[in-house]
């Protein structure tokens, strides 16, 4: 799963990875919980990627309850194109959501112990990510979720599960939804030396702590 992560780098990196045409507007953050708004990057009309504000936890179109999102905010790259909450998103909205790095949490002797992990190389994760667009009685909601997969030789020591992270080669393609291709062979996890994890503090466990310190390396 995942659960937290951070987004730190400057926006014109965001713009210059992501091919945007002017920097996105956000301030840094290092625990970003579901439920929060979130910057992603989508393929709009004109054919181009914009950068869109969307809240994490994804209401599917035909919920009753937008409550829903709270259980929504991954989604398994297993069953993501049979699943009814996301098949349709998967085939038709499909986003990347940037991300400096994400928080897993390891299993150790009846505690879990944070750890942070990070690129290898460069600044930015693209975490493969749906979003949908929720309306009822005037009120509309945007949301999304993040995909998962089964962890890679660098992250099963912390956790079974981690999120599909697209290379740059393979962005436009992600967030190509009008051409009908294939992209399932996208879901699979990284290669394992392009991710470094390193123990950090607990404080990352309480949501409202929001600081730098949380991506320090922490000690045994």
């Amino acid at each position: 799963m995942c659960g937290r992560y951070a987004l730190h780098a400057h926006p014109d990196v965001v713009a210059l990875q992501f091919s945007l045409a002017e920097p996105p507007r956000f301030a840094p953050r290092y625990n970003i919980a579901p439920s929060a708004q979130v910057l992603a990057v989508r393929r709009e009309k004109d054919g181009h990627a914009h950068a869109a504000e969307l809240r994490w936890g994804l209401v599917p179109r035909w919920a009753k309850d937008p409550a829903i999102g709270a259980r929504m905010n991954n989604a398994r790259a297993e069953t993501v194109a049979e699943k009814p909450s996301f098949r349709d998103a998967f085939r038709r909205r499909r986003c990347l959501i940037p991300a400096s790095g994400f928080y897993e949490w390891q299993a150790r002797d009846g505690r879990k112990i944070p750890y942070y992990v990070h690129p290898a190389a460069g600044e930015l994760f693209a975490f493969a990510g749906l979003w949908e667009r929720w309306e009822r009685a005037g009120e509309a909601l945007e949301t999304c979720a993040i995909v998962t997969t089964d962890a890679n030789q660098t992250m099963q020591p912390i956790h079974d599960r981690m999120p599909v992270i697209v290379a740059p080669a393979d962005y436009r393609r992600w967030l190509d939804c009008e051409g009908g291709g294939d992209v399932r062979d996208l879901l699979r996890p990284c290669d394992p030396a392009q991710i470094v994890a390193r123990r950090v503090s607990r404080a990352v466990n309480n949501a409202r702590n929001e600081s730098e310190r949380l991506i320090e390396p922490a000690e045994d």
